[in-house]
């Protein structure tokens, strides 16, 4: 009662608002979940091809909706909510503003592993021959910084083997492009690592979904550490905070949540990025609490994206990493404005 009376009203108010948020920004995800299902390049009754699909009947609306709209649009929140999600956690845990899912090298490996793929061919031999080639990419990444995670490495080795494995990756993706026999295949790489969730089939929603699932468990998991870091490491250890087990824990989840995502949708840049910057001034600054709404509002982001390169006049479709690269940039040259005003 005594603590109750003490705690200022503001301080208060602050979980309420931020249940409030957290309900309004899962309302927006289901909205726009819908509005992908419906919005599409012909006229399309939904209803009737629901009514198709639940009865069993094998109508070409029922089969555009299971095969095509459906999965697209639960593609667009999964990959959305990782972004966001990782994105929140890695400025989290960096204690740096301008950290982003990529800044451990494990978006560059999973889209090497599915260049690579295309490079040798068997993107052709088999359908989902091209996600699984990125998430292979993304385990490799992920073992490789999870056993640096393990030796002790401090926070400023791992932002340096992220680097390093991300500079890899890249020479790596330029060289297979360079060297590639056939001009055509160097196009179709280029456009896929642009980033897109058009022609995505159930099976890639069941490829990437468990693994998502995982990381996401595993990085939320870390939000009372993330809050204590906010003091300092040495802080936090004090505390009872098992550093080690965080890192491990932030890089086999970040792995799994980013490099699934990657390998089913290509490169999707900025989301991870801006988002976590947009969800913070609503609930508080403690970056544990930031993690839910940052994944949310990540879905609400590629959501909005994917349904705008629909409704665009232009044909072939924009790609969405374009689009989210054209919302993202200006935000970030606004918010290293904003940084170095408080510098100086």
């Amino acid at each position: 009662m005594i603590g109750s009376e003490t705690t200022p009203p503001s301080r208060r108010a602050v979980p309420h608002r931020r249940r409030l948020v957290m309900l309004l920004l899962a309302l927006a995800v289901l909205a726009l979940t819908l509005a992908s299902v419906a919005i599409g390049y012909a006229p399309f009754d939904v209803p009737a091809a629901l009514a198709d699909l639940v009865a069993g009947r094998t109508t070409l609306p029922a089969l555009v909706l299971w095969e095509l709209r459906i999965p697209r649009a639960l593609l667009g929140g999964l990959v959305g909510f990782s972004l966001g999600l990782t994105g929140a956690a890695m400025q989290g845990y960096l204690r740096n503003p301008l950290a982003d899912p990529g800044i451990l090298g494990i978006s560059s490996a999973a889209a090497l592993g599915a260049v690579l793929v295309f490079y040798s061919g068997l993107a052709a031999s088999m359908s989902l021959a091209l996600p699984l080639g990125g998430v292979a990419g993304a385990a490799l990444a992920a073992a490789l910084l999870g056993a640096l995670a393990a030796r002790g490495s401090g926070t400023l080795g791992l932002i340096l083997a992220g680097i390093a494995l991300s500079s890899l990756a890249g020479a790596l993706t330029a060289l297979a492009l360079n060297l590639s026999p056939n001009p055509y295949a160097a196009l179709e790489i280029v456009f896929w690592l642009m980033g897109s969730l058009a022609d995505r089939s159930p099976d890639h929603v069941l490829l990437c979904l468990p693994l998502m699932a995982i990381g996401w468990i595993l990085m939320l998991s870390t939000a009372p550490a993330l809050d204590a870091l906010t003091l300092s490491e040495d802080s936090a250890a004090s505390l009872g905070i098992g550093l080690v087990s965080v890192r491990l824990r932030l890089v086999t989840g970040a792995a799994l949540a980013v490099g699934s995502g990657v390998a089913v949708s290509g490169a999707i840049g900025f989301v991870g990025l801006v988002v976590p910057h947009l969800v913070r001034p609503l609930v508080g600054a403690r970056p544990g609490a930031s993690l839910w709404p940052s994944g949310l509002a990540g879905a609400i982001l590629v959501l909005a994206a994917d349904i705008g390169v629909r409704l665009l006049a232009t044909r072939p479709e924009l790609k969405l990493g374009v689009v989210t690269a054209l919302i993202g940039a200006p935000f970030l040259i606004v918010l290293l404005l904003r940084t170095r005003g408080r510098a100086a």
